[in-house]
């Protein structure tokens, strides 16, 4: 008996794109291109992209508010203590920021900046800090006073005797350098200055917000 060949009513693969919904107008339609999300009609495609970027917006929005209260929680459980760091780390990398760009040397050991570089330029968080001529352990009244931060070296800083002086020691150095900058009676006058200095809280936050805004000033004019 002849059988008669098994005919499918459908094929197993369209051999096209696949067909999908508009999100917007809800009907039917067969992608021209890949990544084709709405049918044809103008009005679907304005209307979804539209969509698509206030979703974009909002959950910017969100995230922006997010950030922000994350920030507002942070700053109202910071002490004194942390915004006198604050205050500290805004003067010292002002001070650091502007020395730099006058082209001066360290402060210690006298060597330019070009040397300081090739001998110190691998280190991390770079070959340059600011440092205390008077340190904030002993003489803490004078921890923001900007006269007493002077640019240092990373090794000088550390308090290593690898960069300093002939015959010196850092801290004899330091005083050395000082005194070449702004005069024996300038430095005397202040390791003279035993005037305590108690910052509130409102004081220190004016202080770094208003060191910080110099530093950025001061890269702002060095980059134009």
């Amino acid at each position: 008996m002849k059988r008669t060949p098994l005919q499918r009513k459908t094929p197993l693969k369209s051999g096209g794109a696949r067909r999908k919904r508009c999100p917007v107008c809800r009907v039917m339609f067969t992608p021209a291109r890949a990544g084709q999300s709405v049918c044809g009609a103008i009005e679907c495609a304005i209307a979804h992209g539209k969509s698509e970027k206030g979703q974009a917006s909002a959950k910017k929005a969100l995230a922006d508010v997010g950030r922000r209260e994350i920030k507002v929680r942070k700053e109202a459980l910071k002490t004194r203590a942390d915004h006198m760091k604050d205050a500290e780390k805004a003067v010292r990398d002002y001070r650091r920021t502007y020395e730099l760009s006058i082209g001066s040397g360290c402060i210690s050991c006298g060597e330019s900046q070009e040397s300081i570089l090739s001998a110190q330029g691998w280190k991390t968080g770079g070959a340059f800090d600011a440092g205390h001529f008077l340190g904030k352990g002993a003489r803490p009244e004078l921890r923001l006073v900007p006269s007493n931060i002077w640019l240092q070296c990373k090794s000088c800083n550390a308090g290593s005797s690898k960069f300093a002086r002939k015959g010196e020691t850092v801290s004899q150095g330091f005083r050395t350098g000082l005194i070449a900058r702004i005069g024996l009676e300038a430095v005397e006058a202040m390791e003279a200055d035993h005037t305590p200095r108690k910052e509130t809280v409102e004081q220190l936050k004016a202080i770094t917000a208003e060191y910080r805004a110099k530093t950025k000033e001061l890269k702002k004019g060095l980059a134009a």
